[in-house]
């Protein structure tokens, strides 16, 4: 197992999610889940600033339309947000979901490779293993409470990814009962997904599956939770290397940097002694070896 990882932000997030590289800015967007916090890195300065909104923020993706503008899976719903000078973010809803159990948000979401927005649910106690967790899919069609889970039945779904042709859809359930990666054929014209087929069992391997990226090789990028591990899986499902980092629980992985060559880490500060990871909470950055893909905005 190699490590390189260097740490950019000493963030202290309690949950940092959802890595997205802006190359027009030179600049990574993160989400702190719990303190409902939208934050930049500026790679020229190593400047960050953060804005807070009125909901958790679980994950984000930039919209194509308007610059500055993200679409967010939030607690009751999908968001239109943006940054605003006072330090708060703009927002209004886009869509709603009626969640299947109380105390539920959105948690892991990206686009898929046509600009749709993908986004899984969870029940916020992720000990009670409760499995009313759905996957959504939004293309702007949807208004109002009418969105409509395209899967069903995951307990904490995560790891969301796509080939770099669009035609394989990755994604994951990360409670410590399931701990599995699935593939699925993905049509690209739909968006529908269908074989659904077991990719990688995370049992077999050090780390609950959390979130995901995708590089230029179609090789799948999971970071393993709890191990301090970010594992890379063939598209056949063959482990190709790990890297580590010097916290327990890495969250999600982005490539970005000016040749998207460098793999961004945000990560979870947890409660109780962090006498042997101080780190935890922070981002970091690590040289892979290869190169990724940049991520799609939203195409309403």
């Amino acid at each position: 197992m190699a490590t390189n990882a260097e740490l950019i932000v000493e963030a202290q997030n309690a949950t940092g999610e959802s890595p997205v590289w802006v190359a027009s800015e030179q600049a990574l967007y993160w989400v702190d889940i719990p303190n409902r916090q939208l934050l930049r890195w500026k790679a020229a300065d190593a400047s960050i600033t953060r804005w807070t909104g009125e909901q958790m923020i679980a994950c984000i993706a930039r919209c194509e339309a308007g610059p500055n503008r993200w679409i967010a899976g939030m607690e009751d719903g999908l968001f239109e947000i943006a940054p605003q000078d006072d330090g708060t973010l703009g927002s209004h809803r886009l869509a709603g979901a009626q969640h299947a159990h109380a105390g539920m948000r959105f948690n892991d979401g990206r686009c898929d490779r046509q600009g749709r927005f993908w986004a899984g649910t969870m029940v916020l106690d992720m000990a009670a293993g409760i499995p009313a967790g759905a996957l959504y899919r939004f293309d702007g069609s949807s208004r109002d409470d009418s969105l409509s889970a395209q899967l069903n039945d995951f307990i904490v779904p995560n790891g969301l990814g796509f080939s770099p042709d669009g035609r394989t859809m990755y994604l994951s359930d990360s409670h410590p009962s399931v701990q599995r990666i699935w593939a699925f054929d993905y049509d690209i014209d739909s968006g529908t997904p269908s074989n659904r087929r077991l990719f990688v069992d995370m049992n077999h391997y050090a780390g609950r599956p959390d979130g995901a990226a995708v590089d230029v090789d179609g090789c799948y990028w999971i970071c393993g939770n709890d191990a301090g591990l970010i594992h890379r899986f063939t598209p056949d499902g063959r482990l190709d290397r790990s890297l580590q980092v010097p916290v327990k629980k890495p969250a999600m992985c982005a490539f970005g940097g000016a040749g998207l060559d460098t793999l961004f880490v945000t990560s979870i500060r947890p409660g109780g002694d962090l006498s042997d990871q101080p780190l935890a909470g922070g981002v970091f950055a690590l040289q892979p070896g290869v190169r990724g893909l940049e991520e799609t905005p939203f195409r309403q």
